[in-house]
């Protein structure tokens, strides 16, 4: 057995920037040909599937908008036809959307959490499950949970938490139904991961250092920490391992 992903077929979401590209760049790295999805970061997707066909894999980016059912069909569609099948789903694509206060928050606010980060994953793993029972033992499905889905998240977070407990309990659910049919599914749950735009956009400077400052392991995450976690969870390695949460937090979580 070994970490070597060659002739592997994956389907990454919220592939365009930040985590998501780094999972998409380390399973190609690994001998995996890779769609990398994206939502509106068109660009960015592109650079990625240009790294990754310099280290000679098969890419393409694929939009979609991933709250939408029909969207999330005709993206499986596309990747399992540029692929020619599927082994590997990543279910990458989430959001805090915005920090809001509970007695704050409106009903979409409330929606649009659940949607991009619990819907999205329902959806696409809803999807994809036909071509990945068709791969028998190699099937993987790894959805990206949070350390806010252990502890409750940050200020006017609790939607966004609460979300990300539902992937949690989504996968040990999926372990169980799709176990049979060889497909193994686990969940990661990152911590402070650094230089991506959700801690830019949410977490000021001195709350990233204050953070990073807590972790006993004294430094922050990187996407490329989160992509190897992928690429063992892919492998033949970790066969025997599903319904598990891998928490790639520098040891914040238990404490």
């Amino acid at each position: 057995m070994s970490f070597d992903l060659t002739g592997r077929r994956a389907l990454v979401t919220g592939a365009g920037h930040g985590i998501g590209a780094a999972i998409a760049e380390s399973l190609a790295g690994a001998g995996a040909d890779v769609v990398v999805h994206y939502g509106h970061s068109a660009g960015p997707a592109a650079e990625v599937v240009e790294r990754i066909g310099a280290l000679g894999r098969k890419a393409t980016a694929i939009g979609a908008d991933v709250t939408v059912t029909a969207e999330v069909d005709r993206l499986v569609d596309e990747a399992v036809g540029f692929l020619g099948g599927l082994e590997i789903l990543v279910c990458n694509a989430g959001h805090l959307i915005a920090r809001s206060p509970i007695t704050e928050m409106t009903d979409e606010h409330y929606s649009k959490v659940v949607e991009v980060n619990l819907g999205s994953t329902f959806r696409t793993v809803r999807a994809a499950a036909p071509h990945l029972k068709a791969a028998g033992t190699r099937g993987r499905i790894v959805t990206m949970a949070s350390l806010a889905g252990h502890n409750g998240g940050g200020p006017g977070a609790a939607m966004y938490a609460a979300a990300k407990a539902g992937v949690l309990g989504l996968t040990k659910g999926l372990a169980k139904e799709l176990g049979p049919d060889g497909i193994t599914v686990n969940a990661l749950a990152p911590g402070f991961i650094g230089g991506t735009a959700f801690h830019d956009t949410f977490t000021p400077p001195a709350a990233q250092e204050k953070t990073i400052a807590g972790l006993p392991i004294g430094r922050g995450g990187t996407g490329a920490d989160v992509g190897g976690a992928v690429v063992w969870l892919c492998s033949d390695i970790a066969g025997f391992v599903t319904g598990s949460t891998v928490d790639i937090d520098g040891g914040a979580w238990p404490r």
